[in-house]
This record gives C-alpha cells, sequence and structure tokens, in this order.
C-alpha cells in the first residue's frame, strides 16, 4: 500500500475511535466518564481479537484488555453460535477481559455483505455495580462476590433488540440504576456512530483495502517495536517495587520483573513477584499484558498502537501469582497494582538504557468513594481519584498534580463534584513538600478536604497506595512524600490502621476527610540544583525553607507544610 493512502486510513480509522470517545463522554450521566473520561474504544480483528486500532484520548490499559474481552466473545460465538448483524454483547467479568467489575464492555460485530469484518467496543466505569462498599472499592474484600456482580459475556442486544429482563435484572444490582442506565445509553450510541463511520470508511475505500491497511499497520508496529528493542544491550535487567498492602493482611507485596533483552527480542519475566494475596490488589493476566502494553508504548510512543507492539514481546506470568488470578480472587484496586508493572518495566528498561531513567510518579489513584442518603431518601455514591506529582528525569521536573501514567483522563473538576453529591470541597491545593528532592526536583502531589452535606452518616471507602513505599527517586534523586489519609468526626481525627486502604469507616453531616497526595521522585543529585532553581520553588510554595536547604531538613519543624 501506498505510504500516503495508508496515512490517510491510519487518520481516518483513529478518528473513529476518537469520536466514539467523544460521544460517550458528552452524553454519560457519571462524572468519571464524563468529566474523567474513564472509558475508551477502539476496533479489533475479526478472528483474534487483537487491538486494530485505538483511539488517542481513551483509556490505553483498557484499549489493551479490551483483546481478551472481545476474544472471550469470540469464544463465545464459536461454542453457540448464533451471531449476526445488531448484536451487541456485554459483560463486566474480569478474568475474561476485564479490569474490575465497575468497567462494563461492550463488543458488537460489524458484517459487511453478511461478512463479519471487525469488532467494535466500548468500555467505561459505571458507578456502582453492587456489592458490601457503595461504588466498590471494597478493601475488605477477599472474593469478587463482596465488591459487586459480576457479569459473564451475555448478549445484551439481539438482532437489534435489548433483552429486557437482562437489563431488568442489571439495573436490580447497583445503587446507581438512573447513571447506569445513562452510561450504557451512551456507550451504545458510541457503538453505533462508530459502526456508521466505519461502513463509511469501508465503502469509500473498499473492504480489502482497509483490511491491508490494518495489516501494514500491524507490521508496522512489530517491526518498529523489535527494532526499538534492538537497539537496547542484550542482557537481563532487574527491577522490584512493592505495594503497601492488600488491605487484609498488613505486609508489603513484591512486583518484580527481569527484563531480558535477546536481539530484537523482549522478554518480561514477573516470577519473583508475590502469589495471590487475600485483599483486592490482584490482577489477571490479562490486565497483566495490557498494563505491559501500556508501558512499552510510553517507552517508545512513535511505535504505532495496536497489537504489532507486543508481537517481539514474551511474557512469562506465573499462574496463581498476584498477577494472574482467578475467579473469584478479588480484583478491584487493579489501578494500584498495574501502576507498579508499569513502574518496573520503565525502571528495568533505564537499567538497560540510563538515558530514560526516570523517578517514580506518584504511583496511585487513591480510589476514594462517599456515599449515603440524600434529604428525599435518595442514595448518592461520589467516586473519584486524585492526582499526584510525576518524577524528575533528564529533561526536567516532574510534572505537578498530574494523572498516572495508565491513561489520558483527568481528575474531575470540584465544581462537577460538588453540583453533583452533598459535598463541599474545604481543600484543593499543591502540598509542598511532596516532590522528591533532585537536580530535577519530583512534581508536588496535592491536599483535597471534603465536608459533607448530606443527613445522617457518610460512608468512606478508601483503595490507594504509596502510603508506606514512598515513589522512589533516581541517580541520586530523594523519595517523594506518601500517600496521608484522615477522617474527623466528633471523636476527634483518626487514620486507617492499613494507611492507605479503609472501608467500614462513616462521618455525620459535617464531618470531615482529608486526602494528601504522594509526589515524585527526584532525579539527580540535589546539591546540583540550580539556586535559582531552589529560589523560584521557595517563591512558589512548591517547597518550604525546610526543604529547600539541606542544613535545615533534620531539624523537625512538628508542622510540615510550614516554615520553622
Amino acid at each position: 500500500m501506498d505510504p500516503v493512502t495508508l496515512a490517510v486510513l491510519q487518520g481516518r480509522l483513529e478518528q473513529i475511535a476518537d469520536e466514539m470517545d467523544a460521544t460517550l463522554y458528552r452524553s454519560a450521566f457519571n462524572p468519571i466518564i464524563a468529566e474523567a473520561r474513564d472509558a475508551c474504544h477502539g476496533l479489533y480483528d475479526a478472528t483474534t481479537g487483537e487491538t486494530l486500532v485505538q483511539g488517542t484520548k481513551g483509556l490505553p490499559i483498557f484499549v489493551g484488555a479490551m483483546a481478551f474481552a472481545v476474544r472471550a466473545v469470540i469464544a463465545k460465538v464459536g461454542r453457540e453460535g448464533g451471531l449476526q448483524p445488531g448484536d451487541t454483547f456485554a459483560f463486566n467479568d474480569p478474568y475474561e477481559g476485564g479490569t474490575h467489575l465497575n468497567d462494563m464492555r461492550l463488543v458488537r460485530p460489524v458484517f459487511r455483505d453478511g461478512r463479519l469484518f471487525c469488532w467494535l467496543a466500548s468500555a467505561g466505569h459505571w458507578l456502582d455495580v453492587g456489592g458490601n462498599v457503595p461504588g466498590n472499592y471494597n478493601a475488605r474484600a477477599t472474593e469478587s462476590l463482596q465488591e459487586g456482580f459480576r457479569l459473564p459475556p451475555v448478549k445484551l442486544i439481539r438482532a437489534g433488540v435489548m433483552d429486557a429482563d437482562l437489563l431488568a435484572v442489571m439495573q436490580a444490582n447497583t445503587r446507581t440504576p438512573m447513571s447506569n442506565w445513562g452510561d450504557l445509553n451512551g456507550q451504545l450510541n458510541a457503538l453505533a456512530l462508530g459502526e456508521r463511520r466505519l461502513h463509511e470508511v469501508l465503502d469509500a475505500y473498499g473492504d480489502a483495502t482497509v483490511a491491508a491497511a490494518f495489516a501494514a499497520l500491524n507490521a508496522r508496529a512489530a517491526r518498529l517495536m523489535e527494532e526499538r528493542i534492538a537497539s537496547l544491550p542484550d542482557g537481563t535487567y532487574r527491577f522490584d517495587d512493592v505495594l503497601d498492602n492488600d488491605g487484609i493482611e498488613d505486609a508489603p507485596l513484591p512486583i518484580a520483573l527481569d527484563l531480558v533483552v535477546e536481539g530484537g527480542t523482549l522478554t518480561l519475566d514477573f516470577t519473583r513477584s508475590a502469589g495471590a494475596c487475600a485483599g483486592p490488589v490482584n490482577i489477571s493476566r490479562a490486565t497483566t499484558i495490557a498494563c505491559c502494553y501500556v508501558a512499552l508504548k510510553h517507552a517508545f510512543p512513535e511505535v504505532p498502537a495496536n497489537a504489532g507492539v507486543l508481537a517481539p514481546v514474551r511474557f512469562v506470568i506465573p499462574e496463581g501469582s498476584i498477577l494472574s488470578v482467578q475467579a473469584p480472587r478479588p480484583v478491584a484496586g487493579y489501578t494500584e497494582t498495574i501502576l507498579r508493572v508499569i513502574g518496573c518495566i520503565l525502571g528495568a528498561l533505564a537499567e538497560a538504557d540510563p538515558a530514560r531513567a526516570t523517578a517514580a510518579p506518584f504511583g496511585t489513584i487513591n480510589a476514594l468513594s462517599l456515599s449515603g442518603r440524600r434529604e428525599d431518601g435518595s442514595r448518592w455514591v461520589m467516586f473519584s481519584f486524585f492526582g499526584g506529582g510525576m518524577g524528575g528525569n533528564p529533561e526536567g521536573d516532574g510534572l505537578h498534580h498530574a494523572n498516572n501514567p495508565i491513561s489520558m483522563a483527568t481528575m474531575p473538576p470540584v465544581e462537577i463534584l460538588e453540583a453533583s453529591y452533598p459535598v463541599m470541597f474545604t481543600d484543593w491545593a499543591l502540598r509542598p513538600d511532596s516532590g522528591g528532592a533532585g537536580e530535577h526536583r519530583g512534581g508536588v502531589g496535592a491536599i483535597y478536604g471534603i465536608e459533607t452535606l448530606a443527613p445522617g452518616r457518610t460512608d468512606i471507602a478508601l483503595l490507594g497506595e504509596r502510603g508506606r513505599a514512598a515513589p522512589f527517586g533516581v541517580r541520586g534523586g530523594g523519595p517523594a512524600a506518601t500517600t496521608r489519609f484522615t477522617w474527623t468526626d466528633a471523636h476527634g481525627t483518626h487514620e486507617p490502621p492499613m494507611t492507605s486502604k479503609l472501608a467500614g469507616a462513616s462521618i455525620p453531616q459535617g464531618g470531615r476527610v482529608r486526602l494528601e497526595t504522594p509526589g515524585g521522585g527526584g532525579w539527580g543529585d540535589p546539591a546540583k540544583r540550580d539556586p535559582e532553581a531552589v529560589a523560584r520553588d521557595r517563591r512558589r510554595g512548591f517547597v518550604t525553607v525546610r526543604a529547600a536547604d539541606p542544613r535545615l531538613r533534620a531539624t523537625p519543624s512538628g508542622d510540615p507544610g510550614r516554615d520553622p
């Protein structure tokens, strides 16, 4: 295929996924999709389910996992048959190409002249899907049944007709049926639009030409990835990190990688990682491979985003490890674990090529849920994730109050959260001294304070990380601050026994919670930092006098964030 036609088709196909994303963002009821963009869409191979095209705005972790989801649908159709135009499958099974139970997947076939051409897929984070804890981030869960309802791949729509009985079951298993109903319709509309747009491209260029473009883009990604791997020195490179705990047993959980470079082949061996744990920070094999895809795309951004990225990559993920669990192991906190996996890959690649060394980002979404009843008795569930600092790097300081390197998501604006739920934010600020010291400093995290305005009790659930294992610095850079969470009621101020995980707590009307997020690690020797940069940090409030001057760091002020 000539390069001009291929480039045009690549743009047209990516635009289909982008437009599907935009359609859902603008129609979803739930702020986590509408504002935070916790969703994605893509095009997938008719036979293998492999990723053909992804958009530029959706969550890459969803795109990678979705290939396994589409394969699960292909397997179901292979067993049962009956596939026809207008069918749409729905499921949230985290062990069948899902991530956790909140992430609802819809998969639809696209037919041309009676023949299956490809699949379209949509994923979006629904606000609540039942379970013991509103919002489903149950830090005490020891099986998935305590996290929410699990839906295997089922045909929600048959030949264009909704299965009303199945829909009724889904609506009965949530505290927020109207929110989920709005999100479902947004996803269905996105799929309908994507199908129309794809038919327009196929009508304009022909089925054979578009299929050839899919193959060419996949081959290009595989070739470029192989070349990038071959540019690294052969050898085995190790990197280790830990999770604070699993919410059940207060002991660190290692996430460890042996990265092996052999010519143009890369092996990612996670054998040294922890075994499956009792609490909800396990992930499935599909999720592990999906986050490896995200990490490699970060490391080699010029490689096209499709299944070809993984063609020269071999995975060693032992069954029964924390990175390859089966039902009913709990998985609600999957985001915390995939962040460690991504960090290990980037860390090991930095060992292979020190010029790539980047300090750790804050490395947790700190999933916080508040829930209760409004004055009219209706249920409300507020879930949000929160930002922190990115790591210092060879080019400069880390970003302040950014999002994690797993997505294109954004933090929901305070105005939207206050308008949607009976809460008031008392703090939304940068957190001084939270970034790691270095020649290039880590970005600072944030401080969030929330007061509940609802009558009665408001339940609190937190599933976070980096409460004990600080984001690390590299090449002599210092670690960042750790997560700190507190809640205040008539009996005083409290902290979670597990530091970064909490379930079963509540506050009265007027009670408050406070979340302080980590910064990023520092890069390089702090003594080499430009004095002008140190002064600028001080003027802007990123650091206090104590943090800016090494001579004062050992003298406790008794009040973090305030100058002595």
